[in-house]
């Protein structure tokens, strides 16, 4: 009978530290999901900038021509956003997307009959509506990675997460800051 307590005891340890690891598990598992479910959102409103672009491109092209090495800017930053793969990728072409933008807009502010053609407001205020849609789903992005790198790095879980197919993910940051920094200016 005098055995009865240390293998309840030992019984009872086994379970509370099975309880934690399943815990701890599907918090891993939750953490991860939200993550990829962020990154899909990112790529849905950077998929959705780049839908815009070719439209707002014409309507800028019908009043400012010459001003080909512009448009090639910002075709080349679309293409690149489209084919982004990773956080990481995705800074570096967020912060080209932001200077083919600001030349954009920078040539469409010296046009003052684009500036008043409807077509033109509609598609800039999309653009703008779609900017803060990436700026948010962004944040959201990022601080679902730091709940999850957080939770793989601490101890004890980082003694079993990265066994369990678990590891640190990268933050969606732009690698050109002063791209960011102002957004693209539009006037109306």
């Amino acid at each position: 009978m005098e055995w009865l307590i240390p293998v309840l005891i030992v019984v009872g340890l086994i379970v509370l530290v099975g309880i934690y690891l399943w815990a701890t598990y599907n918090s891993l598992v939750g953490l991860n999901v939200r993550v990829d479910e962020a990154w899909s959102d990112i790529t849905v409103q950077l998929k959705r900038r780049a839908d815009l672009l070719p439209n707002l491109i014409e309507a800028v092209k019908g009043y400012a021509a010459h001003e080909k090495a512009v448009f090639e800017n910002v075709t080349r930053a679309r293409a690149e956003t489209l084919s982004v793969s990773s956080p990481a990728d995705a800074g570096v072409a967020e912060g080209h997307m932001q200077h083919a933008l600001k030349s954009l807009f920078a040539v469409a502010e010296a046009y003052p009959q684009l500036q008043a053609s409807q077509n033109f407001l509609q598609l800039q205020q999309s653009v703008v509506d779609t900017e803060d849609k990436i700026q948010a789903s962004r944040r959201f992005y990022n601080g679902g990675v730091r709940e999850l790198n957080t939770k793989v790095k601490v101890f004890p879980n980082n003694l079993f997460a990265r066994n369990l197919g678990f590891a640190e993910r990268e933050f969606f940051e732009v690698t050109d800051g002063a791209a960011i920094a102002e957004p693209p200016r539009i006037q109306f």
